[in-house]
């Protein structure tokens, strides 16, 4: 038996309870991921990208994956292909029309199925989320934006209804607040849970002009987002991850205190970075967000 410790602003929750397996085989998990590999180059996120739905249906849980279409993924060498029934779809992003386009593979040797979001104007021909000259691009907002909004319409397409959302980078960072806000009343969502998994990955900058404004969508108002700066960078776009997530998961060793400490501060629980061995941790922190009914 192994041994985990959760926490809840201050206070320290021992998970060492048996799991149960009755519980888990019946959650369904929607992971929301930046990266995964094989079709992007290993990373750390990319690995957890690839290993922690691996390692979850394994498990016993029902999962969905999806990711960025991102514009140095191999679509002949990965074996995508559209799914036409769930593109289609124009998202308004920023006063502008962007066409939705899902695309589809699987995972070699796995049972893992990945649904891919795609957009002419935010992935095709380009690279991940720097430039050829290393540089963040201007619109990583805009395209995490169209990326979380993407996502979940085409989930409500699939009609399958996810307990947990465990999001995976900051380009899912925007899940958290449109699960909360503008599609609470969404049947496929209604009772959902959202977890966001913090990683080191180095950005630094703004994300736009009036990035902040462009936020804002249906019942995701100023009054959702004054406690926030108004120029938003990549640590004020986690933070907004955290304020609407039910859980955080330390992803990378040596996360952003600040992060940590506005966790705290709202009283969100953390589950502190488990290791290479994150089965079990993991599995225990989906248990004690969603409980068994």
């Amino acid at each position: 038996m192994f041994f985990c410790t959760f926490v809840v602003g201050f206070k320290k929750w021992d998970a060492s309870h048996p799991i149960k397996t009755k519980s888990s085989m019946s959650k369904k998990i929607l992971f929301i991921n930046q990266e995964i590999t094989p079709y992007v180059p290993e990373t750390e996120m990319s690995l957890m990208g690839y290993n922690v739905p691996l390692n979850v249906q394994e498990a016993g849980y029902e999962i969905r994956t999806f990711m960025p279409k991102w514009g140095n993924i191999n679509e002949r060498r990965g074996q995508l292909h559209e799914v036409i029934r769930l593109s289609g779809v124009n998202l308004i992003i920023d006063e502008t029309d962007h066409p939705l386009i899902i695309k589809v593979a699987s995972i070699p040797s796995t049972r893992i199925q990945v649904y891919f979001i795609d957009n002419d104007d935010y992935f095709m021909k380009r690279q991940m989320a720097l430039d050829e000259n290393g540089a963040p691009y201007a619109d990583n907002g805009q395209r995490a934006i169209f990326f979380a909004r993407g996502v979940l319409e085409t989930v409500k397409k699939l009609r399958w209804n996810p307990d947990i959302i465990h999001c995976q980078g900051w380009m899912a960072a925007y899940i958290p607040v449109l699960i909360k806000k503008a599609f609470k009343d969404e049947p496929a969502f209604a009772n959902t849970k959202v977890v966001t998994s913090l990683f080191n990955h180095g950005l630094e900058g703004q994300l736009g002009q009036n990035f902040k404004k462009t936020l804002e969508y249906k019942s995701i108002k100023g009054t959702a987002l004054s406690e926030f700066n108004s120029e938003f960078d990549y640590c004020e776009l986690e933070k907004l991850a955290i304020a609407f997530s039910d859980g955080v998961i330390e992803g990378s060793e040596g996360i952003k205190q600040t992060l940590l400490d506005f966790a705290d501060q709202k009283g969100i629980p953390v589950l502190k970075y488990p290791g290479q061995d994150f089965t079990g941790p993991y599995q225990k922190f989906y248990e004690a967000i969603y409980p068994e009914k």
